[in-house]
């Protein structure tokens, strides 16, 4: 009985779980990239209550310290989830104090998320952390928060991200995909692309994810994690062009933090 209960096991089709893609939110101090870890995790459903940095209350910033302080300490993780897409998001220290904490995440990402604010654009400690995007070639997003204010320039700060960051920062809002100052945009940014929009009037969302990858393009996103304005096209764009790696079947890992608790 016992031989024909371990056949039907070994027969018995067991189902993957679906690789997720690791997330790490960076930003300047103070440019919303907590508040946007609470926007993804509430619009995503993984929790009901939206928290707030001066509520003390947020889902990530657990520590009292944190909590007193308004800022986040230590990095931490959640994972994010509807069903035919998973993602571990770190949420890492934005103040320059805490570099080293923030800089250990950067070895196991396969994506980052790069908050700027768009009331005081790119910062000194943004200009630090795209240096280090770069030297550990890691295909980067960009979320800019605070476009609700008054204060928050839409194409002042598009051309900022150009001129301070790349010329492959382009905006991803939905209602420009699709134009062709969109593609004309990326075609620019490789001669790959180019023939391919000469050739066919468009880019192929292959291409755009090979692109993004290989970091020739940075997708930005404008919005207000503080009201929920544009998390949900955020969302959607991660979803479409951030991709986990193929990683080899033998089980590995790699460690880059150890928490006990008190």
């Amino acid at each position: 009985m016992d031989g024909t209960r371990n056949q039907n096991l070994q027969n018995k089709t067991i189902e993957q779980p679906q690789t997720p893609v690791c997330l790490g939110i960076l930003a300047h101090v103070d440019a919303g990239k907590t508040t946007l870890s609470e926007a993804l995790l509430y619009q995503t459903g993984v929790i009901r209550t939206l928290g707030r940095v001066d509520h003390r209350d947020t889902y990530l910033d657990t520590g009292k310290l944190e909590r007193e302080r308004g800022i986040t300490i230590f990095s931490k993780q959640a994972e994010l989830s509807d069903g035919t897409w998973r993602a571990e998001l770190l949420d890492t220290p934005g103040h320059a104090d805490f570099s080293a904490e923030m800089e250990r995440t950067l070895q196991v990402l396969d994506y980052a998320i790069l908050v700027v604010s768009g009331t005081d654009g790119v910062q000194g400690h943004t200009r630090t952390l795209w240096r280090l995007l770069s030297h550990y070639q890691i295909p980067t997003f960009l979320f800019i928060n605070k476009m609700d204010l008054k204060t928050a320039e839409r194409e002042k700060i598009s051309q900022e991200l150009k001129r301070e960051l790349s010329d492959g920062c382009i905006d991803f809002s939905p209602e420009r995909r699709g134009e062709d100052a969109f593609y004309e945009e990326l075609a620019l940014t490789e001669e790959a692309l180019l023939n391919e929009y000469m050739e066919s009037g468009s880019v192929s969302e292959e291409t755009l994810q090979s692109a993004i990858s290989r970091r020739l393009v940075f997708p930005c996103f404008y919005g207000s994690a503080l009201k929920l304005e544009g998390i949900g096209e955020f969302l959607e764009g991660l979803k479409a062009y951030a991709k986990a790696p193929e990683y080899p079947k033998e089980f590995s890992a790699r460690v880059y933090k150890i928490a006990r608790d008190p």
